[in-house]
């Protein structure tokens, strides 16, 4: 399957970012695959290539690039819980200086170069991300209404800021959505919340806790890894994306 190292002219520079597609001489439905905290390493390239396997060109961005070239910090081979809090230190500060301002001058540029490429086809998109990257989804969604398709966030903070950024964030949401939680990241009452917001702004989405899981059960190289969970996320995913983006 051809992948390839891209850059992506932004308004601040340039972001390094990870491409997949099917190598079939075709034009194939556009996927734009947001990476967790940890960035694009060895298990979101295996991810996005698992996805580009079913008929997709997926582009992964690094989402840090203002901070340097992916990986922006020393990772592991294995992120076990020993390690995370020295990671998390260092993430921190890059989390926390990714404001909502760069996160939707980012998503312009990303869903532009996108659409942009020769393997993909015309049409909408779709968006999809892991942690702190299905928030930025979810925003990516609401300000391209009429460009993103679907919408997916995996093990992601949605919500997380209160029901008035929540209802910011899901008004302009037209995308049809799925989001699967973690058993440690929602309470039954919290997502109950977060569903009863959902069915307010009108919006077409499932949104489940998967059972067994705990924060970061889609990534293969930490200790959250949960390999029927990931399969689930992949049972969820594939059809949402056949029904709205597919080309087939």
């Amino acid at each position: 399957m051809p992948t390839k190292t891209l850059q992506i002219p932004t308004a601040d520079g340039r972001a390094d970012a990870f491409a997949a597609y099917p190598d079939r001489g075709e034009r194939h439905p556009g996927v734009l695959m947001y990476p967790d905290g940890f960035g694009i390493r060895p298990v979101l390239r295996e991810m996005a290539r698992e996805l580009a396997g079913h008929g997709y060109y997926v582009l992964v961005p690094n989402v840090f690039y203002r901070h340097g070239p992916a990986p922006v910090i020393e990772l592991p081979e294995h992120i076990g819980e020993e390690v995370r809090p020295a990671i998390f230190a260092q993430l921190m500060p890059l989390i926390e200086a990714h404001t909502a301002e760069r996160v939707l001058s980012d998503a312009d540029a990303y869903l532009g170069f996108l659409t942009a490429q020769p393997e993909v086809g015309a049409g909408q998109v779709a968006v999809t991300g892991y942690c702190i990257g299905g928030l930025l989804a979810m925003r990516t969604a609401a300000a391209h209404p009429g460009q993103v398709a679907a919408v997916a966030g995996f093990h992601s903070p949605v919500g997380v800021d209160g029901p008035a950024s929540l209802h910011r964030l899901l008004s302009g949401l037209t995308a049809e959505v799925h989001l699967g939680h973690a058993e440690t990241d929602l309470t039954p009452e919290a997502l109950g919340e977060l569903n009863h917001a959902l069915d307010a702004a009108g919006v077409d989405y499932t949104s489940e806790i998967y059972p067994g899981t705990v924060h970061g059960f889609t990534m293969s190289d930490t200790d959250a890894f949960n390999p029927s969970a990931r399969q689930h996320h992949w049972d969820r995913l594939l059809p949402l994306l056949d029904r709205t983006v597919s080309s087939s």
